[in-house]
């Protein structure tokens, strides 16, 4: 099996693993569910005002003629709003799981000693932890605002901006949704943003594989709570088999964190 298959496996061994212990299921909920609250709101709100928003920035059109004004400002505002769900599909998972860290670690160490009876730990305190998920979470998130710009404005290009731009941020999506979520494992193996990164890399169509469907998925908001635990628990899956048997990072990659990250518990062999 390719990796982009096994990416895929891997998105659905983790609904099965929740499947199968309802109970983690249902604690991995609460998380999602007051995220989707505070993440319908924001898109309400945005689908109220992008028109404005557009208008607002676009007064050079005021004096075109019908229909050329409502097709250029119709056309601006589906991509305010398409950019925006961009950046709501990527901050909904960091944020969720920035809420939800002491719930979706307890289940990523589930799952983890359900494989092989061991967990890593980063023997940091969780404010520290919390601390480290929010500083990372905010460098991804600038990331893919930088993405997310340079796609917007590949977006005015005709025929390309309809069709391969669309597949591209599908694709930046699931990269980077399959970075925060394995941040959860890999962070209490000592990996910090720099790492990670390069593990994602180095299995990009593993990556892809993974976090496409998920992208897909996170559109519809409802389909995103309910699918979180399985994705954290997948995430985790899929975590154990890009580190392998080596619990600790590259020292060629760059850490990127701090030594008592690193070192906190000796490397533990384990079965990827």
């Amino acid at each position: 099996m390719g990796d982009l298959g096994l990416g895929i496996r891997y998105f659905v061994d983790g609904q099965r693993w929740v499947a199968r212990h309802g109970r983690w299921w249902g604690f991995g909920l609460l998380p999602g569910l007051i995220t989707l609250v505070l993440y319908v709101a924001a898109l309400i709100g945005l689908g109220f005002w992008a028109d404005d928003l557009t208008t607002w920035a676009t007064p050079f059109a005021d004096d075109w003629g019908s229909p050329w004004q409502g097709i250029f400002r119709g056309f601006l505002t589906a991509l305010v709003f398409a950019f925006g769900l961009l950046l709501a599909v990527i901050s909904f998972t960091a944020v969720t799981l920035l809420i939800g860290q002491p719930f979706y670690e307890s289940l990523s160490e589930q799952v983890d000693i359900s494989e092989d009876g061991f967990a890593p730990e980063s023997g940091l305190r969780l404010w520290r932890e919390l601390l480290i998920s929010a500083v990372d979470s905010l460098s991804v998130l600038a990331r893919v605002a930088l993405y997310g710009v340079l796609l917007f404005a590949l977006g005015f290009l005709p025929l390309i901006g309809q069709t391969v731009v669309p597949v591209i941020g599908i694709c930046v999506s699931g990269f980077f949704l399959t970075e925060e979520l394995t941040a959860v494992a890999l962070q209490r193996r000592g990996f910090r943003l720099t790492p990670r990164l390069a593990l994602l890399r180095r299995r990009r169509m593993l990556t892809l594989g993974f976090g496409v469907p998920l992208a897909l998925l996170f559109v519809v908001p409802v389909a995103a709570v309910f699918l979180m635990p399985g994705a954290v628990a997948g995430a985790t899956l899929l975590s154990r088999d890009l580190v392998g048997q080596d619990d600790r990072p590259d020292e060629e990659t760059g850490d990127g964190g701090t030594p008592d990250a690193l070192t906190a518990k000796p490397p533990t062999p384990f079965q990827g």
